[in-house]
């Protein structure tokens, strides 16, 4: 029994194409357990907002300064951990606050 070329061919472009879309999955959220305090801050300042896997189940949003917040929202500082700090300050997260004006 001869499977035609086509038959391979297609199946090949779907294999290649799932592995390249599951590898931008995983660069597309960075690890905060794997950098160092100092790489995650430095990342989160050149681009401004950055969500970090932060356990293997959960994530986390991290910015740079209130701009990336909503104007209902307000930024505080946010812990996370990294490789060489469990509390690293790695920025800011935008939540609602408590009370408001």
């Amino acid at each position: 029994m001869e499977v035609p070329v086509k038959s391979i061919t297609k199946i090949i472009s779907i294999a290649v194409f799932l592995v390249l879309s599951m590898s931008q999955f995983a660069l597309a959220r960075p690890d905060l357990r794997r950098m160092t305090c100092l790489e995650a801050q430095q990342m989160v300042l050149r681009n401004g907002s950055v969500v970090f896997t932060t356990g293997p189940y959960t994530f986390s949003r991290y910015v740079s300064d209130r701009r990336y917040c909503t104007r209902e929202e307000a930024a505080f500082p946010q812990l996370g951990p990294t490789r060489d700090n469990p509390k690293c300050l790695v920025g800011l997260e935008c939540r609602q606050p408590l009370f408001s004006n």
